[in-house]
């Protein structure tokens, strides 16, 4: 990349209060608003010839997102309380948590920005869906809080790792982190037993083992519902299911299926599914 020696400006959205928000992204001049006692570059700027990271970016307002918009599309932004425009060539990064699909539709996010900054998607699966990760964020958020907490605990017990590698972690990579801060905390040994694991949910992934979809409890279920029958509960079912692993992105949820994205639209119709 052109701009990979250049400056790297992180922003997270949601830390900057809103009436602050314009003002840290684009600068004002001196005299804009009250306590405005000089000119003040923003985050842009900095980012001029490098890349802003936007964190949370579906956190941002509409005014911001038809400012941001403008960035995108026009290379430039004007600062607050200024009558000219000034010219930017940033790399925009963009990431959320939110399903910025559904943020369309409830109208809270515009639309041509998401096609603006949807160029090069990446999809980022949570921690339930790459288990393989575990071990190695576990070793490095031990280093991490065994060196902020003055301890020597280099290592976890296998059935420790074990417990962590059946959890379904609904917090990500963040309740991960914390599970390993606590249990660094409170392990008196030099070794994380799994008794100084806290988990928010006690069930664990694999410990379920009835199958996950009965079209018929027996055959004299079969052959009172029939075939038709059986068969649209379990697929309105199997599509519920997708959709909440894919916290509600259909076209994920087509993905999982294994079914393309028009296909599913249309089960979704027919099943009146939300």
């Amino acid at each position: 990349s052109k701009v990979v020696g250049n400056s790297f400006v992180p922003i997270t959205c949601s830390a900057i209060p809103e009436s602050l928000l314009e003002s840290e992204l684009f600068g004002h001049v001196k005299g804009s608003f009250t306590g405005a006692v000089a000119d003040k570059p923003g985050l842009f700027h900095q980012a001029d010839s490098g890349t802003a990271f936007l964190d949370e970016i579906g956190e941002l307002t509409p005014i911001i997102q038809t400012k941001l918009l403008r960035v995108l599309q026009e290379r430039e932004f004007m600062p607050v309380g200024s009558t000219k425009t000034k010219q930017v060539n940033v790399r925009i990064i963009s990431a959320t948590n939110r399903n910025l699909e559904d943020e369309i539709m409830e109208k809270r996010f515009r639309e041509d920005l998401f096609y603006r900054l949807a160029v090069v998607p990446i999809r980022v699966p949570p921690l339930r869906e790459r288990k393989g990760d575990v071990p190695l964020l576990v070793d490095y958020f031990l280093k991490k809080y065994s060196e902020l907490f003055g301890k020597e605990i280099q290592t976890i017990s296998s059935y420790g790792l074990e417990v962590l590698m059946d959890y379904n972690f609904p917090g990500n990579v963040r309740e991960l982190e914390n599970i390993i801060e606590r249990g660094v905390a409170l392990e008196a040994s030099n070794i994380i037993l799994p008794e100084s694991l806290i988990l928010s949910r006690k069930e664990k992934v694999g410990s379920q083992k009835e199958p996950l979809f009965v079209g018929a409890q027996d055959e004299r279920e079969l052959f009172d519902r029939g075939m038709e029958d059986i068969l649209i509960d379990l697929e309105t079912r199997m599509i519920r299911h997708a959709l909440d692993a894919a916290e509600g992105s259909k076209m994920r949820a087509a993905e999982l299926l294994k079914v393309s994205f028009r296909s599913l639209r249309y089960k979704t119709k027919k099943y009146e599914i939300d």
